[in-house]
């Protein structure tokens, strides 16, 4: 199977997930836990640490997995973006200097070849003019969604709307960036 046909079974079983599926938890733990056991292995650089790290990592896929949007980024970026924010927050809470903070996120991103650093930053200018078109506190509820990573509660509270409107926000602000996206 290749490189897309296994993402795809990934995001498939983070769908299965974000509908509380246990077998599929699993599956997604034998498969996954290596690699983002590695991701928390070198920015904490401490085993222990890194397992402990693995774990909450894990729990808070089970939590998170409905916030995945296949389409948006691969489903094994999605795992090692949540592994990698965690283990970074976990290096923060030593209270190091700034330069540490630095030097994991350096260690956290492999090198990426040419061609894709440029898809990268084409797509990304694009989302940035997008996320422009957004009234301003709806781009910053979006970014405070699938950047920082708050729930909706979180937001909702932030915000001072209801949760239900929190979510309408989301949505509305989801469909208006793939429409400037698409054209």
């Amino acid at each position: 199977m290749g490189r897309a046909g296994a993402d795809e079974q990934t995001g498939d079983m983070i769908a299965r997930v974000a509908l509380k599926d246990r077998s599929a938890f699993s599956k997604l733990y034998t498969e996954n836990a290596p690699k983002l056991f590695g991701i928390c292995l070198r920015i904490l650089r401490n085993r222990t640490e890194a397992e402990e790290a693995l774990q909450e990592v894990f729990v808070k896929i089970w939590q998170r997995a409905d916030r995945f949007a296949p389409g948006q980024a691969s489903a094994a970026a999605w795992l090692a973006a949540v592994a990698r924010n965690h283990a970074i927050d976990a290096v923060r809470a030593r209270r190091p200097s700034a330069s540490d903070i630095d030097e994991a996120y350096d260690l956290a991103d492999e090198a990426p070849d040419p061609e894709h650093v440029a898809v990268l930053s084409s797509e990304g200018r694009q989302i940035d003019a997008c996320m422009e078109e957004l009234d301003a506190e709806r781009a910053r509820a979006v970014k405070g969604a699938y950047v920082e990573g708050l729930s909706y509660q979180e937001l909702a509270e932030r915000y001072g709307v209801p949760l239900n409107t929190m979510r309408t926000w989301l949505r509305r602000s989801l469909i208006r960036l793939r429409e400037c996206l698409e054209r």
